[in-house]
Order: structure tokens, then sequence, then C-alpha cells
């Protein structure tokens, strides 16, 4: 392994170490996760994103497989809070199945039996976390995302994959609302409080695993849009990598830089700008998710 580079982003002392590798294949992705040094024990759950149809940006069955089988996995989701074929356990089941996820593993959506409530400790807006009651089934978490843009967060990774994503339809309104509202989308939320109560469900859910948990981020099909969006913005920029880490603000912290340092970045990084959603990974530093600065190893020399 060499060191692509140390980055230095706050003036806190730990430094997380990320993986990375330009191979986004089956191979690839078992490569980042045997880098972790940490395996998956007891009943593990694979968080992805299952992808709203109409879009195909979402992380491919075939990309995914071998890691699910390899950890034993059941793949994991919660049903949306804002309409879509994703909003109901019946519907959502059947993505699932067209998705082509149910034929390599056993499927979950969480919330199906409803929300349990998680503490957060040391949250500004949240103090606890709505999220899909199965969660209290599995010893670990895969923590599988994919990178790409977001209408209101700027960028989703694994913050996000750990925060909306695990969060029950109640959570997820939760945190838009910044703790005020169980039911409907928070649009009068102002934007800070939003992405600080993304990280403060992150921290919820790190925190109830207690260690057991790993990170992924799959950096491929770089749209603005995320992949709840059933018509998502074609991508305009070029496929990066996968990377990977034990630190989610580590992780999501080099995959933004991966995005600046591309010379096609330049609509993501507006997207990101535009939401101030950097603001998300900083607010994770502050309460004790991970830390900014980074050592970043390649996989492929």
């Amino acid at each position: 392994m060499k060191i692509v580079m140390n980055q230095v982003h706050s003036t806190k002392k730990e430094t997380g170490t990320v993986y990375m590798t330009k191979d986004i294949s089956p191979e690839g992705l078992m490569r980042a996760y045997r880098a972790l040094g940490m395996k998956a024990a007891g009943k593990t759950a694979v968080k992805i994103s299952s992808g709203e149809p109409g879009g195909h940006h979402f992380l491919s069955f075939k990309l995914i497989e071998p890691l699910v089988k390899e950890v034993n996995g059941t793949i994991v989701e919660c049903n949306t809070a804002y309409g879509g074929r994703r909003a109901d356990t019946k519907s959502h089941c059947k993505v699932m199945e067209e998705h082509g996820f149910s034929t390599i593993a056993p499927y979950d959506i969480m919330d199906a039996d409803g929300s349990i409530a998680i503490p957060v400790a040391g949250g500004v807006h949240l103090k606890e976390d709505m999220v899909g009651s199965h969660l209290a089934n599995y010893n670990f978490i895969v923590n599988l995302a994919h990178f790409k843009g977001h209408a209101m967060g700027g960028f989703g990774g694994v913050l996000k994959n750990m925060s909306i994503g695990i969060a029950s339809a109640m959570g997820k309104s939760l945190i838009h609302s910044a703790g005020k509202e169980t039911t409907g989308f928070g649009i009068d939320t102002p934007q800070d409080d939003f992405l600080e109560s993304m990280a403060e469900a992150a921290k919820a859910v790190a925190d109830y695993r207690n260690g057991s948990i790993l990170y992924i981020n799959v950096m491929n099909h770089l749209s603005v849009d995320c992949d709840c969006d059933s018509h998502p913005a074609p991508p305009e920029m070029n496929d990066i990598g996968i990377f990977a880490s034990l630190d989610p603000v580590a992780l999501d912290q080099a995959c933004v830089d991966q995005v600046y340092d591309a010379p096609d970045g330049s609509a993501l990084i507006e997207r990101i700008e535009s939401r101030h959603g950097i603001h998300t990974v900083e607010h994770a530093e502050a309460i004790g998710v991970g830390t900014r600065n980074y050592v970043l190893y390649t996989l492929d020399e």
C-alpha cells in the first residue's frame, strides 16, 4: 500500500485511515473490505439504498454480491417518508426484487414493524433517533453507500446512509424537521439544522452499534442527484473508485475532497456548496462521530 495523501482539515489530534481503489468491481469492493482488517461478526446488516424505480445509479446487485455473501449479510433498508414506490413495505419489497437484491441475499425492510428510539448523545437538535425496529436484530452493520449528490443534503455518503437511511419513515421526518415533527418533510427547517440533525442521527447509530460497523463509499455514477430520485440527472463526471474506512467522517471527507480534486467535478461541487453540504461532516466531527483528518492509502500499487 502507498500513501496518496495526508489531509488535515481540523485541529483535532485524531487522524482517520481511508483506503481506496480505482477498481470499481466486485473484486475491488472485496479488496477495500479486507483492507479494513475488521470482519463482520454475528448477524450482519448490509445497509444500501435500494434505489427509487426510474433511477439507475444505485449500486448494482452484481457489484455487491460477493461482499454480501462473504459477510453472510442481510440487505437492509427502511421505507421513505416522501411517497414513491418505497414508501410502504409491500411495494418496497417489490422494488428490492425488481432491482435484483433478492437474488443474492435475504432482505429486510427494517421499519416494517415500526420504529424504536435510540439515544443521541450530545445532540443539538435531536435527543433520540427513530430507526427501523429490526435494527435491534443485528450485531454488525456494513454501511455500504453509493456516494453521489443530493438535492437537499448536497451529497450523500456513509453519514447519510446511516442517518436518513436507517431512520424509519417517522425518523426521516424527525431529521428533516430537526427534531420538531415525526410527519412531513420539514420544509421550513433551516438548512444547517437539517444537516446537523443528519450528523446527530448518524452518531446515534454509530453509538448504538458501538464499533461493530464499517464504512464503504462507492464513487460511481456521480450524479448531482440521489438514488431516491426517480429521474436523477446524468453524471457530469467520471467514476472515481471505492473508498473504505472505520471512520465515517474521515471517509465522507475524503470522498468530498476527491470531487474537488477531479477535473470534471464542477457540477457536483456546485451542488455540495449550494446546500452547504460539508457542514454535515463538520458537525459530525464536532459531536464526536469521527475526524475530518485522514491518511489516504491506495490499494492499487
